[in-house]
C-alpha cells in the first residue's frame, strides 16, 4: 500500500501557526492537502498534526487526521509515528506541509522508481538551479549525485566547487547545479531505520537530516523534476505564496 503523510507543525520557530496561515480563502494546510490529493499513485493521504486546532480545521475540510505528540520534533519522526499505525503501508511519501502548490505529478515522479526497482530504499526530488540567488542562498539546499542518480552529498553551500570559474555567475554558466526539493518517499523499513538513528556530525553541521541517511549507508535516489515548488518558511515566503495564488486565480478566470 502506498500512503502519503503530510506533517504539519503549528509551533514553527520561524512562522508560528504556519499550517493555518491563510493563502487566499484557504489555510495553507488545505492547499497542501488538496494539491497532494492530485497524486495518482497515493492510495491514502493523511495529515499528521501536533495541534488540536489544526486537527479540527483539517477535519473540517475532509482530511484524514492523526494527532501526534507535541514532543515529536521533526517531520520525519512524525511520519514514522503515523506509519506504525498504518502497518499495511510499504511505501510512504513524506509530503511537506509547507508546500501549498506541490504538483501531484511531482509526488508520483518520486514514487515511481520504488515501483520498478526493489533495491531503492529512498527517493527525493531535485531541480536544476537557474539563478544566482538560489545558488548563493543557504536556504536552497544543493545536491551532488553519482552516475546512477544516487545522492553523494547535500549542502547549504554551492556544490560542486567550480575551480576554474572566476565568479559565481561564471560557475553557473559552466557547471550544472541542482537544488533539493524536500519531498521523500521511503520504503517502510528504511524510514523506521532512519528515524531510529541518532543525529550525525554532518547533519548537525549543515542542519540537514538527510545527511544522517548518507552517513549510515541509506542510499537516496534523486529524481529530476521539471516542476517548481514554493516552500513557505517565513513571512516573506508567505507573501510570495499569496501573490502566486492570486495569479493562479486570475489565470483560472481567464480560461
Amino acid at each position: 500500500m502506498i500512503i502519503g503523510i503530510i506533517p504539519a507543525r503549528f509551533a514553527s520557530t520561524r512562522l508560528m501557526g504556519k499550517p493555518l496561515a491563510m493563502i487566499g480563502d484557504k489555510p495553507m494546510i488545505q492547499h497542501t492537502y488538496e494539491s497532494a490529493k492530485k497524486s495518482k499513485l497515493i492510495e491514502k493521504l493523511i495529515l499528521a498534526v501536533d495541534d488540536a486546532k489544526v486537527a479540527s480545521v483539517a477535519r473540517g475540510f475532509g482530511a484524514d487526521v492523526i494527532e501526534t505528540p507535541k514532543e515529536i520534533a521533526s517531520g520525519s519522526d512524525r511520519i514514522a509515528y503515523v506509519s506504525k499505525i498504518y502497518k499495511e503501508a510499504d511505501i510512504i511519501a513524506n509530503i511537506q506541509g509547507d508546500e501549498p502548490f506541490i504538483h501531484g505529478e511531482m509526488i508520483d515522479q518520486a514514487i515511481e522508481p520504488l515501483l520498478f526497482d526493489k533495491s531503492i530504499e529512498v527517493t527525493t526530488l531535485i531541480k536544476q538551479i537557474q539563478t544566482l540567488k538560489e545558488l548563493r542562498s543557504p536556504d536552497v539546499v544543493k545536491v551532488v549525485f553519482d552516475y546512477n542518480n544516487y545522492a553523494l552529498y547535500f549542502s547549504r553551500s554551492p556544490i560542486p566547487f567550480t575551480r576554474s570559474a572566476i565568479s559565481d555567475s561564471a560557475a553557473l554558466e559552466i557547471t550544472d547545479y541542482y537544488k533539493h526539493i524536500g519531498l521523500y518517499v521511503f520504503r517502510r523499513k528504511a524510514l523506521l531505520k532512519f528515524t531510529s538513528l541518532k543525529q550525525t556530525d554532518l547533519e548537525k553541521t549543515e542542519m540537514l537530516e538527510q545527511l544522517r541517511m548518507l552517513e549510515n549507508d541509506i542510499r537516496i535516489k534523486v529524481v529530476e523534476t521539471e516542476y517548481e515548488s514554493i516552500s513557505v518558511d517565513t513571512q516573506e515566503d508567505l507573501k510570495r505564496a499569496r501573490t502566486f495564488y492570486k495569479w493562479l486565480q486570475k489565470r483560472e478566470k481567464e480560461k
